[in-house]
């Protein structure tokens, strides 16, 4: 066995390689961005962040895990995105909510981050060009779609670029102990989250719906008496004890977020498309759509409804499918969509088979 200072001092050696091959990326990387600049391209291109993750997992022998690999990498790319132009994410605030948490695991640290106070406010900064990418919730494991975001889209000219899987992790927090908690405060899907958790160990505590879960915590911190169902971030913040760790009813529960913009994303090889219609108003019709994706082979992986606030009785339905719309199946699909629905509207294609990211 070696005596430790000879291992620090190749630990010091390896790290001054590490400092002298980031700066020399971050170099090559404001190359990039001059070319980008130069040819209108925009900045941050998702086919090439997978193609780039994947890789380096292929690259990778251990024993540094792959998440943490990615995790590494997501910082430099955060800071190469920074080098190249100022960038700028749109996301539900407030601050330390799992939408932040979400748009930071994304695009990490070294980019300028826009909270604002609702979902269609984060599609309109993209839109105006006040920001050039916007984070929205589209769905929950536990809760399911998040239908506020589906309708904004109805109207909206932004398209999805790109997705991840953030887990949930829900926790009670406060200032005081268990036996002196009088009031707990949480977003409405949080709680729905929690609804078991919650029932079982704080029956005839009142709770309280707030407009995020970090909103929740700041309640908590000012409050004698109060808890809140929140994020680890949040509760950090604030300030306040984790009595409870992941108290959500479901273990596995995962939030998908959707990053959109006004670029459209190139074709990876794995890619997933989204897409709203609307159908006849006659028996069969739905049937009669999904049969164009069964007769293609065409793997469906979500579809939702909502009603389309123009007439009575008439809904738009959002579907999630694998395939790029530059495929050649993906295409024949679309046609065949808007041959039979009255209205059909692209969302956007984008790398599917998101990653699944943990921010402490």
């Amino acid at each position: 066995m070696r005596d430790i200072s000879e291992v620090r001092k190749d630990i010091d050696s390896i790290d001054e390689q590490i400092i002298t091959l980031i700066n020399r990326r971050y170099g090559l990387a404001g190359e990039v961005g001059e070319w980008k600049r130069a040819n209108r391209r925009e900045i941050y291109v998702p086919e090439r962040e997978k193609a780039l993750l994947e890789r380096l997992e292929g690259l990778n022998k251990g024993p540094l895990p792959n998440s943490t690999l990615r995790s590494i990498y997501r910082e430099i790319m955060s800071g190469a995105l920074a080098l190249e132009a100022p960038i700028t994410i749109a996301f539900l605030g407030p601050e330390n909510t799992f939408s932040h948490q979400a748009a930071m695991s994304k695009f990490g640290h070294s980019v300028r981050y826009q909270p604002k106070n609702s979902i269609a406010e984060v599609f309109e900064e993209v839109e105006k060009g006040k920001a050039h990418y916007g984070v929205v919730p589209i769905e929950n494991s536990t809760e399911g779609a998040v239908t506020y975001t589906l309708d904004v889209f109805a109207a909206s000219a932004c398209k999805i670029c790109a997705e991840l899987n953030l887990p949930a992790h829900q926790n009670l927090v406060s200032k005081v102990s268990r036996d002196k908690i009088k009031v707990i405060y949480s977003h409405p899907q949080a709680l729905g989250q929690c609804r078991l958790y919650l029932h079982r160990n704080f029956p005839g505590i009142p709770t309280v719906e707030t407009r995020s879960t970090a909103d929740a915590a700041r309640l908590a911190a000012d409050e004698e008496g109060a808890a809140a169902i929140s994020s680890t971030l949040a509760a950090t913040h604030y300030g306040l004890d984790v009595l409870d760790a992941k108290v959500e009813d479901m273990n596995d529960n995962i939030t998908r977020f959707l990053v959109i913009s006004g670029q459209e994303t190139r074709s990876t090889g794995d890619d997933k498309t989204s897409l709203m219609f609307s159908v006849k108003d006659k028996v069969g019709a739905l049937y009669e759509v999904l049969s164009h994706f069964d007769r293609n082979a065409v793997n469906m992986t979500m579809i939702e409804s909502r009603p389309s606030k123009l007439k009575k009785g008439e809904y738009y339905f959002f579907v999630d499918f694998l395939g790029h719309m530059s495929d050649a199946v993906t295409a024949k699909v679309v046609a065949e969509l808007k041959e039979t629905c009255p209205f059909v509207k692209i969302l956007g294609s984008y790398p599917a088979n998101a990653e699944k990211v943990e921010l402490a």
